[in-house]
């Protein structure tokens, strides 16, 4: 019971902190549940974020209740899940309460866009830190710079880019193994 209130605790931290959806959450991720508690590996956080983003639903809720479920099987996934909705949830109630009344005051402008420029730095904290350990070789350049350009200059769905990075990367690692085996 310790231990899921712990992993209750430490994800309703890690929602209220983040801001701009999954992406800026990764970086958080990373710090706290790899190098802090160690409830997954780097690869397994790359592994849990691409399944989430291949799953429906919010990317940042689905990698929680992963890790809560790596770390504490179902029990865990449910306590990590309802610890990360919880601010959520709260911080909603609260600005629909109030939001509506101040949105155009100058003041909460201005409070949305210094969160949001704050949200592009998060994302590429987190992009820099994955692209490190992800892009290892020539290889995952050439899948980086392939699936970067069609993200960037197409309508190709993010999905559709998962799977087909995924399968390129199988069959071209799987292929140099049986080469040099």
């Amino acid at each position: 019971m310790k231990d899921l209130w712990k992993l209750y605790r430490v994800f309703f931290s890690i929602g209220i902190c983040t801001f701009g959806g999954g992406y800026a959450m990764l970086s958080l991720l990373q710090r706290v549940i790899v190098e802090k508690y160690h409830w997954a590996s780097e690869e397994e956080l790359m592994d849990y974020y691409a399944i989430g983003q291949c799953t429906p639903g919010i990317i940042a809720l689905n990698t929680s209740t992963f890790i809560g479920y790596k770390y504490k099987k179902l029990p865990g996934a449910i306590v990590a899940t309802l610890g990360f909705l919880s601010p959520s949830l709260i911080i909603i109630v609260l600005i629909a309460a109030f939001l509506q009344n101040y949105a155009s005051f100058p003041l909460v402008k201005h409070a949305f866009a210094g969160v949001r420029i704050c949200v592009c730095a998060l994302i590429l904290d987190a992009v820099l830190k994955l692209g490190k350990k992800s892009i290892t070789d020539k290889i995952g350049i050439a899948i980086f710079l392939i699936i970067g350009a069609l993200a960037v200059f197409t309508n190709v769905s993010t999905i559709a880019l998962v799977v087909v990075s995924g399968i390129a990367g199988y069959v071209i690692y799987y292929v140099r193994g049986r080469k040099q085996a």
